[in-house]
């Protein structure tokens, strides 16, 4: 005599639970990898204030940043973490000058810069082909108040 079949119940649920486990998994990885994706250099900006600069739409600004120390960064290029020279920087904003002549250009020193350092920065991005160069702020925490 043939052994009997057991016939399965046809299940209409779906089981969600491996699914919440991949979203956790992926929760957990974008926020230990977020905070790695801000690049820059570490600056202490002066406080000013100024009105923002109106956005150019669909490009991003090319930023010098000027350390405490006066080494000049670009964040332009692979290496945009490492301090570059005088002339690589003229080269560099050369090329992004006049491939998108629209490109915002800021400086963005530290407020312990001597004021040299940072003329001699915007003298480079002239040099380089920038015609109007912005500077990078914090905001005051209090305006003064005129008499």
């Amino acid at each position: 005599m043939p052994t009997p079949v057991h016939e399965r119940k046809l299940m209409g649920e779906i089981n969600v639970v491996p699914y919440i486990d991949v979203m956790l998994v992926l929760l957990i990885i974008f926020m230990v990898t977020a905070p790695l994706l801000t690049q820059g250099v570490k600056v202490e900006l002066p406080k000013a204030g100024a009105e923002p600069i109106e956005a150019v739409q669909d490009t991003t600004p090319l930023v010098l940043s000027v350390d405490a120390s006066g080494n000049l960064f670009l964040d332009a290029g692979d290496n945009s973490d490492e301090p570059l020279g005088s002339a690589e920087i003229v080269r560099r904003v050369g090329v992004i000058i006049r491939n998108n002549p629209a490109t915002p250009v800021l400086v963005k020193a530290d407020r312990n810069v001597p004021y040299g350092n940072v003329v001699g920065a915007m003298v480079l991005l002239q040099q380089g082909g920038a015609e109007q160069v912005g500077f990078v702020t914090d905001p005051l925490d209090s305006y003064p108040v005129p008499e």
